[in-house]
């Protein structure tokens, strides 16, 4: 088996590791790996290439550069093509709730936006101690739909509000706090293939995926419900308020927005 990355020019470097059993899966457009269209494409094609690889015990998320991700394209936010955008975000984000092994994922660095989106909705978050990780969404006017579903059940709904509703980011002392991430190391990285290597790699793939069924299937069920349900909110409320469109065209002209709340 491949143990290590291809040379490639796409957004996502894909090999498989630990002889098979993990799943390697790298942000490779740094600084910033950005979660635009072609990011999310690429992560589709990997998980969905992977779904039914035997043996496979999980996969590791992590990422090239300084900061893990900036978060989602805020052009792609745009009126006109947050449709697609959302539309494909929140497909890879079902199919991740439904993915047949566990997925650990290691930032460092800025992990915003969409890039914590896709870290909450594997299973465990390994973090290093440069980490930030933050939903500044409301920053620009709009809001953070997968992420308004997935944080509450994950740290809490006060904890939840707090991020979405402030637009803050917190260092990884506070993300541990919270229960956000699982555990800070100085390789986040390598703390999340020692994790692997300690707890997945000797048991049965077929019975981890079952585990993984059992322990996520209420859950996933109430996601997926719920995404819908952001999802119509943003694109029929949201994007239709004057306040929304001014904080990303301010945001792309480099300058303050000004609110009219409305």
């Amino acid at each position: 088996q491949q143990e290590g990355p291809r040379m490639s020019d796409a957004p996502l470097k894909v090999w498989l590791d630990r002889g098979g059993a993990l799943l390697r899966l790298r942000l490779s457009r740094p600084k910033a790996n950005i979660i635009d269209a072609a990011m999310v494409a690429a992560l589709r094609a990997a998980f969905g290439a992977h779904r039914a690889t035997a043996g496979l015990r999980g996969a590791l998320l992590d990422a090239e550069g300084p900061h893990f991700s900036f978060g989602a394209s805020v052009e792609e936010h745009l009126p006109g093509e947050c449709a697609g955008m959302l539309a494909a975000l929140h497909g890879l984000i079902g199919e991740m709730l439904e993915w047949p092994a566990t997925i650990l994922t290691a930032v460092h660095g800025q992990c915003l936006g969409g890039g914590l989106e896709l870290a909450c909705a594997g299973s465990l978050i390994f973090a290093a101690p440069d980490a930030k990780l933050g939903q500044p969404e409301i920053k620009l006017g709009v809001f953070a739909p997968a992420a308004s579903c997935l944080l509450p059940p994950r740290i809490g709904q006060a904890a939840a509000e707090d991020l979405l509703l402030s637009g803050r980011s917190v260092d990884a002392q506070e993300a541990l706090a919270l229960g956000l991430v699982t555990a800070i190391a100085d390789d986040a990285q390598a703390a999340a293939l020692d994790w692997f290597d300690r707890h997945l790699a000797d048991k049965s793939a077929s019975s981890l995926a079952l585990a993984l069924a059992a322990v996520r299937a209420a859950r996933g069920a109430e996601l997926r419900r719920r995404l819908r349900e952001v999802e119509a909110l943003y694109l029929d409320r949201l994007m239709k308020t004057r306040d929304a469109n001014e904080g990303l065209t301010a945001f792309l002209a480099k300058r303050a927005p000004k609110w009219e709340h409305a």
